[in-house]
């Protein structure tokens, strides 16, 4: 057995440090003495040398490997080539390299390599073209099926390309029924995509599938169940103890719930497990945003976009860190980024209608409430995100009213609109009916933000007692709501001090006449204007 063949052993037995010290010596010598390997073994040492650099995450010095030395274009050099250039994140390299690859030569993983760069470079007809390409090679290929209905190919014609695997292979008829799914999800048909994958999710044969849990909790989370949402991503956790896809959004329920120390614990156990993924950077990114370190939570977004930049939740955390230190501008492009990758997710276009509105600028936030809206559909989460910009101008507070009934009537515990509706109370000053829809809400959900602004509305009515247990409640759910705490500090303060201030104002009005009824009313104001604080709401 000659030298080169222990060589390509070693490479086959993945000893890639091995050959990379063997086969770096060997080359030196074939360059002192040209005569020593013959051309086909030179080339195989140089081949299994560039092979060594890749796994060894070193790719420039593995394309340069390969560059220098003038290597024949066979295929899976290209291949090889291109993934370097993906990793250094020089698209446009990789594709021209596979490129030029004629048609026929492809495989099947070149061309779902293209698709992929295609569709990341937002050429939609060439990925489309290379994602049907993979299926006609490879009917089953379910990531090229989800590539083609993300480009708004139609399900049916997707699944028309795997009818004839369908119907030829046993146990297979799940198949239609996923595609359809899938279709609904890429379409933004929540509701129908969540009562499709629980008929699957409940035939036998699929039961307690991690992939479809999470496909379920995901969709939840776009219909703004995040309750459902929780529930589903802990029950694949469960069945999946290593399980990395979608905790990022999992991390940031948990935080928007004020569960921080859930939060850091679900982050270490992410890390231990990868920290080449974006998932464990987002989730402790939510952890540092939801303690208010807005620094650290831009840095851990950045950094989960430098491991994966089709990340969505770590644009947005980056979007809204941003958004929090007063880098508007910033974060308005990652919101952007955010909508162009997701363009389904309600949540992409509420971090950069607040970015809008944040910076003032209402008649832009308008016109993409409104795009959202006629996108969308007219369910409880657009109609709602419409009502927030109309709650900004006097003239349209008549159409917020409106939109948020109609959100209500669809969904009486949707927490947005209830908060947004209370809002609306008491710029009226209707607190009693404030009351009675916050009652309503509570009685099947408990939530932080829900409890505290029903304690707002309590003290507008002098229900004291009621205001604070409302506040406990609230700080019960999460500890660093400051808004509550703020709350109950100062009805605290003020308890003891007003019946002082009562007994003084007593003495004063005996000794001076109408002086005394001159300060009790300016009293009695000043009582109207920290009474006004109560009810500011986000």
């Amino acid at each position: 057995m000659s030298v080169v063949e222990h060589v390509r052993e070693m490479a086959a037995a993945g000893l890639h440090s091995n050959v990379r010290l063997l086969s770096g010596l060997l080359l030196t010598m074939s360059g002192n003495n040209p005569e020593l390997f013959s051309p086909s073994q030179k080339y195989q040492l140089l081949v299994y040398h560039a092979d060594s650099l890749f796994h060894d995450k070193e790719y420039r010095n593995a394309v340069i490997c390969i560059l220098l030395q003038c290597l024949p274009s066979e295929i899976e050099v290209k291949y090889k080539m291109a993934e370097c250039y993906t990793m250094l994140k020089q698209d446009k390299d990789a594709i021209a390299i596979l490129d030029g690859i004629p048609s026929r030569q492809r495989t099947p993983k070149i061309n779902m390599m293209l698709a992929n760069l295609y569709k990341k470079a937002g050429q939609e007809r060439s990925s489309v073209t290379s994602y049907k390409e993979v299926l006609r090679q490879c009917p089953l290929a379910l990531d090229a099926i989800l590539g083609l209905l993300s480009l708004s190919v139609k399900g049916a014609e997707v699944a028309s390309m795997t009818i004839n695997i369908i119907q030829s292979i046993p146990n297979l008829d799940w198949l239609s029924m996923w595609i359809k799914a899938y279709a609904f999800v890429h379409t933004g048909d929540n509701t129908r995509a969540i009562n499709t994958i629980c008929s699957l999710e409940k035939k036998s044969l699929l039961r307690d599938n991690v992939d479809l849990l999470g496909s379920l909790a995901d969709l939840y989370f776009r219909a703004g169940d995040n309750k459902n949402s929780i529930l589903k991503f802990e029950q694949a956790q469960m069945l999946d103890p290593y399980l990395i896809k979608g905790m990022d959004v999992y991390g940031y329920l948990l935080a928007r719930e004020g569960r921080l120390e859930d939060v850091e614990n679900l982050g270490c156990r992410l890390f231990n497990i990868s920290d080449q993924h974006a998932e464990p950077w987002v989730v402790s990114g939510c952890h540092s945003f939801y303690s208010k370190r807005y620094s650290r939570a831009l840095y851990l977004g950045a950094k989960a976009i430098q491991l994966n930049s089709n990340s969505v939740q770590a644009l947005l955390l980056k979007g809204a860190a941003l958004r929090n230190m007063g880098r508007v501008q910033e974060a308005i492009i990652h919101f952007r980024e955010a909508i162009r990758l997701a363009p389904c997710r309600l949540d992409c276009y509420e971090g950069l209608i607040e970015c809008y509105l944040a910076s003032n600028s209402i008649r832009e936030a308008m016109v993409m409430a409104n795009n959202v809206y006629k996108t969308l559909g007219a369910n409880a989460q657009t109609l709602t995100l419409l009502a927030t910009v109309c709650l900004e101008e006097p003239v349209t507070q008549e159409k917020a009213k409106t939109l948020l009934d109609k959100a209500l009537m669809q969904r009486p515990d949707y927490i947005k609109a209830v908060v947004k509706k209370a809002e609306l109370l008491s710029r009226e000053q209707k607190y009693e009916d404030g009351i009675a829809l916050l009652r309503n809400a509570l009685a099947n959900q408990s939530d932080c933000v829900l409890h505290r602004i029903l304690g707002d509305f309590l003290v507008a009515v002098n229900e004291y007692q009621e205001a604070m247990d409302q506040y406990s409640i609230a700080l019960s759910l999460d500890p660093n709501d400051q808004k509550s705490l703020e709350g109950m500090q100062k009805m605290e303060k003020e308890e003891s001090p007003t019946d002082a201030t009562q007994e003084e104002d007593v003495d004063d009005m005996e000794g001076s006449g109408e002086e005394g009824d001159l300060e009790g009313s300016d009293s009695e104001a000043a009582q109207w204007a920290d009474q006004e604080q109560w009810f500011g709401m986000q």
